[in-house]
């Protein structure tokens, strides 16, 4: 443990929290100014862009660190008064998420160049790509590290979506590293320490939150008209298109149904090559089982945006094969929507199954299905889960996540902080 740490240690709490007044958030792949839903965006870019606005707004000057992927970005683009996102040029604009390993390296010497005129109090990596650089630069810099993963790999692979062995060993050396691991659930906590075996006493819970500005009930019709639908049943599917989200399983839901005037709606686009086939196999299996023309592609929208497609839809569908949290359940929740998730990760935690959400064990279209036609046909039942939903999302906020990541943070001095080789 560096002579440093030693010395804020001793003087306690109130030193660490005037020296974060700034944090260098790192975000390699996945920038909170690239709009969710296209190439590899999603939850993982609001969770950036709203946990670091909420800290700004603490007094904490937050600083994030994303790779640039396209020459016309600025170096330094301001979002708010404290809130800055600094692009680090790694590597080809246009280079696939598949070959970033390969220059994590380049991205963790441009932060550390800026960190050295720009000291901070705290690192806090997102991914495992960003996890590889903040502990790299923990070693380099004497400063202590906090990592968010949002997806693990071991829990993917386990789910049938294999991620490379460099991926996983990486992950467990991030782990064993970490002077604090953010787990968006209590399920995450769990496989954080049964498949990586981390130690439960660095582990805090940071769930994400909703901005209920935007994310509240209002009047289906109006949002229906305002996107020019008609009376049908519509479910709906936002996110990203691979194989991971599930969206097959929901066309097979649709098709299971048996109901020619429902409709699926899919808001969001492919997501790298894997997405595009995914896209292919969607669409083929779409006209296979004959229900090509029940289904409407969207493109990707502007995150506040999708709260009216949200208000208009009848049923969410969140089939993921695996989800650390599941933000898309916690926004429809907090729009009044019935959501009709998997019984997988954060979605079991997330969703009280029967009362605010109906969760799905078995991953098949029948099943799917036989819980979405409890809610058409009973609009009743639809409405007391839609009511509790809501309730429910109010105790979630971005104001709260970072009001516990500051608690989190504040409670380094009193924790032994980890010193391993890098």
């Amino acid at each position: 443990m560096s002579h440093l740490w030693n010395q804020r240690r001793l003087r306690g709490v109130d030193t660490l929290v005037t020296s974060l007044r700034e944090v260098a958030v790192l975000s390699m792949h996945s920038s909170p100014l690239t709009q969710p839903g296209t190439g590899d965006s999603g939850g993982m870019n609001v969770y950036v862009r709203e946990l670091a606005g909420s800290l700004a707004r603490l007094g904490v000057s937050t600083t994030v660190y994303v790779r640039r992927d396209n020459d016309e970005l600025q170096r330094v683009v301001n979002v708010e008064p404290g809130f800055q996102v600094v692009h680090i040029d790694a590597g080809p604009v246009d280079l696939a998420k598949e070959k970033l390993p390969s220059v994590i390296d380049e991205f963790t010497e441009g932060v550390g160049e800026e960190l050295v005129h720009c000291p901070v109090g705290l690192i806090h990596a997102n991914y495992w790509l960003s996890g590889v650089a903040g502990h790299s630069l923990k070693h380099e810099l004497d400063v202590p590290l906090m990592s968010t993963f949002h997806t693990l790999g071991q829990v993917k692979t386990d789910g049938g979506d294999a991620e490379p062995r460099q991926r996983i060993d990486a992950e467990r050396q991030i782990i064993g590293c970490s002077d604090v691991i953010l787990a968006n659930s209590s399920e995450e906590v769990r496989q954080l320490e049964v498949l990586y075996g981390a130690d439960p006493s660095r582990i805090e819970i940071v769930a994400p939150g909703v901005e209920h500005a935007y994310f509240a009930p209002g009047d289906q019709r109006g949002a229906r008209k305002a996107l020019g639908w008609a009376k049908n049943p519509v479910l709906l599917f936002v996110g990203r298109i691979q194989p991971l989200k599930g969206l097959s399983l929901a066309v097979g839901a649709l098709a299971e149904l048996g109901r020619s005037d429902a409709r699926l709606v899919v808001v969001g686009g492919p997501s790298g090559q894997e997405g595009r086939r995914e896209m292919r196999r969607v669409l083929e299996l779409a006209e296979s089982l004959g229900v090509s023309h029940q289904v409407q592609f969207v493109d990707p929208q502007p995150h506040y945006l999708l709260s009216t497609y949200y208000r208009a839809a009848d049923v969410v569908l969140v089939p993921s094969r695996s989800e650390s949290f599941g933000l898309v359940a916690l926004e429809a929740g907090a729009c009044g929507t019935p959501v009709v998730a998997a019984e997988v990760g954060g979605l079991r935690t997330l969703v009280d199954h029967g009362r605010t959400g109906l969760l799905v064990s078995e991953r098949t279209p029948e099943a799917f299905a036989a819980s979405v036609s409890s809610l058409l046909d009973d609009p009743a039942f639809a409405l007391r889960v839609g009511t509790a939903a809501v309730e429910h999302a109010r105790t979630y906020s971005w104001a709260g996540a970072a009001s516990r990541f500051m608690s989190a943070a504040t409670e380094l001095p009193n924790r032994v902080l980890v010193d391993c080789a890098p």
